[in-house]
């Protein structure tokens, strides 16, 4: 967690491309912050209401793939439900993720897009334990 504990979520610059970086105290919540991180990409987070529940459910063999899905994942259901997300319930066993996503209808006036997220990569990706003894879970996605 960043050491003024104020922030859970980061951007971090990489060439052309974005980083997103998520902090918690468990595994599910450093993954729920860098869901908040990916949105911040897009627009601002307090322009995203949270009436509209999505389920996802993906799985991968470790840790560091099943982040990289989970990010998919919310950016599939972005793109073709036009849905921004602005909340996030996430639930690991094992190698399954089982989550829910709210959100609302995307509204270019209301929202101002910044950029449109083609994906999430496997550059600088990393889930594990950080230095406070929580998680941090981060990976560049392609803008």
């Amino acid at each position: 967690m960043p050491k003024n504990g104020s922030k859970h979520w980061e951007h971090f610059s990489h060439a052309a491309d974005m980083g997103v970086r998520g902090f918690g105290k468990t595994k599910e919540r450093a993954f729920e912050q860098a869901a908040l991180a990916l949105t911040a990409v897009i627009t601002d987070l307090k322009t995203v209401a949270t009436n509209h529940a999505v389920k996802i459910d993906c799985e991968a063999p470790d840790d560091e793939l099943l982040f990289v899905e989970w990010l998919n994942s919310l950016i599939y259901e972005m793109a073709t439900r036009k849905l921004l997300f602005g909340r996030f319930e996430v639930h690991i066993d094992g190698t399954r993720l089982h989550a829910t996503a709210w959100g609302e209808t995307a509204d270019a006036v209301k929202h101002k897009p910044a950029v449109e997220i083609k994906g999430a990569t496997y550059t600088a990706l990393k889930v594990a334990r950080d230095d406070t003894d929580g998680w941090v879970a981060q990976t560049v996605v392609d803008v």
